[in-house]
């Protein structure tokens, strides 16, 4: 399925500002009320920012689909797109409610980062990360430690010895390991990348209260949280987002198909990680049969986006840098590894988020699933 250049380009946007503008304004005309959850602090152009909740559906619905959007910031664009295109679809909202399938839309999960165009919260919190009982001892990462110095170094670019440490590790360890190593989560250098954090986050503590208001009367439950950043170009992977339980793996690819990704079987092309987001559906949604994926889509190879993470973590290290061509390639280049801006990419960003909607919703609705769009 192909779709006119012009309507999905008009999904996306430039800035944070301008996609909550398109998000509130697509949920208007859809007919539906938005719940905002002000966020402490302004963004980038000193502009609000805020979690934003849309609901189509009644509260007492006994399935509820949520699509959410900038868990890690930056990657909001897409995110923020495809929830734009689903608002507009009224086959999509006629499908749901035939179904009997409630949809709650949550867009910025991290508006901070999206604004500021970080993955990290405010507090450079990896925010699928950040989903852990802090009163009980954090996950032990002793590979991030011996690498910590050398991915994010006192200088940029990176000194030689830098490069030459990582290219060690990757030659003793292997590429998987390295990959393992830098981005499963960590939770002793503050100031470094994949940051799980000390305490809840805003984020972490304001989804909990919309899961709290939405997500605690259905019975069934399912999720496509939305990324960007792994895989191959354009290629929406969907990679199970559940914890590691067999039916619940089942019923993700009988929904999705077969081509649902794991991490815990390496299957994926995300590492295995810890503390992640969906977690919080066993504390706040145990009611519920539950069902998810990420729906990630591939933009720069894995090294190049790595990278581009390591050197806006050095440049946030590093404030003093003012508005110097250094900042700004940095920040283009950050730009870069998690939105294509070009019509192609975008357009299979909004086919394959439909797609993946769609089949949720036959899903929890007790159909068989859409073939996939071609």
């Amino acid at each position: 399925m192909t779709m006119d250049a012009d309507t999905v380009n008009a999904c996306f946007a430039a800035s944070y500002a301008e996609a909550r503008g398109k998000f509130l304004a697509a949920a208007d005309a859809a007919g539906l009320d938005v719940q905002s959850h002000p966020h402490p602090l302004v963004g980038r152009d000193g502009e609000a920012l805020a979690m934003d909740v849309a609901r189509s559906g009644p509260a007492d619905a006994k399935a509820l689909l949520i699509v959410s959007s900038a868990c890690h910031g930056i990657e909001g664009y897409c995110g923020s797109a495809v929830q734009n295109a689903l608002l507009a679809d009224a086959g999509f909202q006629r499908r749901a409610r035939d179904a009997g399938v409630a949809v709650l839309y949550i867009h910025a999960l991290n508006p901070w980062g999206f604004s500021w165009g970080r993955r990290t919260t405010h507090e450079n919190v990896d925010l699928n990360r950040n989903f852990h009982d802090f009163s009980r001892p954090l996950p032990e990462n002793p590979h991030y430690a011996e690498l910590a110095h050398w991915l994010v170094p006192e200088t940029w670019p990176p000194p030689p010895q830098a490069q030459a440490a990582l290219l060690a590790f990757a030659a003793q360890q292997g590429e998987r390991a390295l990959q393992t190593a830098i981005s499963s989560g960590q939770y002793t250098h503050p100031e470094g990348l994949f940051y799980g954090g000390q305490n809840p986050t805003w984020s972490q503590q304001t989804l909990r209260h919309v899961l709290q208001d939405h997500a605690q009367r259905c019975e069934r439950l399912g999720w496509i949280d939305l990324h960007t950043g792994l895989g191959p170009t354009g290629h929406g992977e969907r990679i199970f987002a559940c914890r590691d339980d067999a039916a619940a793996l089942a019923r993700a690819r009988a929904w999705w198909g077969d081509g649902v990704t794991s991490i815990y079987d390496g299957s994926s092309s995300s590492a295995l990680l810890v503390g992640l987001m969906w977690t919080v559906v066993d504390q706040e949604c145990a009611q519920a049969e539950y069902t998810g994926i990420a729906l990630e889509y591939g933009t720069v190879p894995l090294t190049e986006m790595i990278e581009s993470l390591r050197a806006a973590q050095w440049l946030e290290n590093h404030p003093e840098v003012g508005d110097t061509p250094q900042r700004r390639e940095i920040e283009q280049r950050m730009r870069a590894a998690f939105y294509i801006e070009t019509d192609d990419w975008r357009e299979r960003v909004v086919v394959q988020g439909r797609e993946a909607a769609d089949q949720a919703v036959a899903g929890l609705g007790g159909a068989r699933p859409a073939p996939p769009r071609r």
